[in-house]
């Protein structure tokens, strides 16, 4: 649940920070979940990626609909590959307290879609451009429904 789905009312959207545009129900994979397994849910979930964390959360990487193309186009099947064989594992993320301001600058400059949430090295959340959208629009809103 986003932070900002409880505003009572207007603010100014610049004073946002992660921690209040944040998913914090994310959907996450083992390391040995299988590639089919991950492309199933990305499927059926409309994602583009999923976090791949450690039993204690810990963030290990992420699988992205790009990997699995990647691994289609290689000719393996999806059915014997890991997320640990797959995953990329040098995760651009943000923690909780950044500003919304240098979350759009980091998501314009490196062109990513959605980032990691961490805590130290566990995974708290998620948040994606479209959540800075929705942010901005509860922020400016006097009522919202």
């Amino acid at each position: 649940m986003r932070g900002v789905e409880f505003m009572a009312r207007a603010c100014d959207p610049k004073t946002l920070t992660v921690r209040q545009l944040m998913e914090d129900a994310v959907v996450t994979v083992s390391p040995q979940t299988t590639g089919l397994a991950i492309a199933e849910i990305l499927s059926e979930r409309n994602f583009g990626s999923v976090p791949v964390v450690e039993p204690d959360r810990t963030l290990v990487g992420l699988v992205s609909e790009f990997d699995l193309l990647r691994v289609m186009d290689e000719d393996r099947d999806l059915r014997q590959v890991t997320a640990a064989e797959i995953m990329t594992s040098k995760v651009v993320t943000v923690t909780e307290d950044m500003p919304v301001k240098d979350l759009i600058q980091l998501l314009q400059d490196r062109f990513l879609i959605r980032v990691p949430v961490v805590n130290g090295d566990k995974l708290v959340g998620i948040v994606a451009r479209r959540d800075i959208v929705f942010g901005y629009v509860k922020a400016l809103a006097k009522y919202w429904p």
